[in-house]
């Protein structure tokens, strides 16, 4: 009974961001967040790239109200259930437990959210530019490429399908899961799956940062993520192979941009002294 509402969530995440960025870095937190408001007050490409970020998570929370206002969409979830079968069924049969639900569930619910916040927030504790920007643009493609997909190609979570035969065991760690949660994230939201991307994305650009204590975690958390998702009764393993498209396309673009945003921003001081 850990998540009885949003707000003690969100100050999960919080508490979870902060032992991740101390962890990851093995400095104080508040130094990341002071690099982080350094940043936004002194980079107007950062401030703008942050707030196009928070823009489309804006549009990600109220995509269920969109849906809502289209005319009546095909279903392709029978499509994924031809493709897969029980798959999802044995896999989560295979491994239940209720510490597995607990441990799942926590991570479905914190962890993802928690080790977005904390890339940024190591990156700019770091001063490394380019993975700071890189952040932002990867959770902006994510986001961009997946809201589409929601409104137009609906598929359901696997458990919500009867004739796949899959429970859904987040209730057994979070029984106000519908209540609680559900809002933020619609029923046929599945394709891709944003928790694969968005934890493999953050992976990936640690890896790719150099910081191996904090690739180590990403990587772990992102494998337990991946895992939740089947577990739970969730995802499709289409779903999970879209996001791992979606991650490894969307963090290549992102290294790309975020390389040409930064050494431009450092080459134009130079070029207007030149003069």
């Amino acid at each position: 009974m850990l998540y009885e509402s949003m707000y003690f969530i969100s100050g999960l995440t919080v508490l979870m961001t902060a032992i991740l960025i101390y962890v990851g870095t093995g400095r104080n937190p508040l130094i990341a967040a002071y690099r982080f408001i350094y940043e936004l007050f002194h980079s107007w490409r950062f401030l703008l790239v942050f707030i196009a970020m928070c823009c489309v998570l804006v549009v990600n929370k109220y995509e269920l109200k969109l849906e809502s206002l289209m005319p009546a969409r095909s279903n392709y979830t029978s499509v994924f259930f031809g493709i897969e079968g029980h798959f999802v069924r044995h896999f989560q049969q295979f491994f239940h437990h209720l510490w597995v639900s607990q441990i799942s569930a926590f991570f479905y619910v914190i962890i993802l959210q928690s080790l977005l916040v904390a890339s940024i927030g190591i990156y700019a504790g770091q001063r490394n530019k380019i993975f700071l920007f890189a952040s932002c643009y990867t959770v902006l493609l994510n986001y961009a490429v997946a809201i589409p997909f929601f409104l137009f190609l609906p598929i359901n979570e696997v458990w919500s399908y009867t004739p796949a035969g899959v429970t859904f065991y987040m209730l057994e760690a979070f029984p106000k899961f519908e209540e609680v949660y559900r809002p933020l994230s619609g029923l046929d939201n599945c394709f891709p799956s944003l928790h694969t991307a968005i934890s493999v994305s953050m992976a990936i650009l640690a890896v790719r940062s150099g910081n191996r204590r904090w690739a180590a975690i990403a990587c772990t958390s992102a494998v337990i993520i991946i895992f939740s998702i089947f577990y739970m009764g969730i995802h499709w393993l289409t779903d999970m192979l879209g996001g791992l498209l979606l991650a490894a396309i969307s963090t290549t673009i992102a290294v790309y941009w975020a390389s040409r945003t930064v050494r431009y921003a450092e080459a134009k001081p130079m070029l207007l002294q030149q003069r």
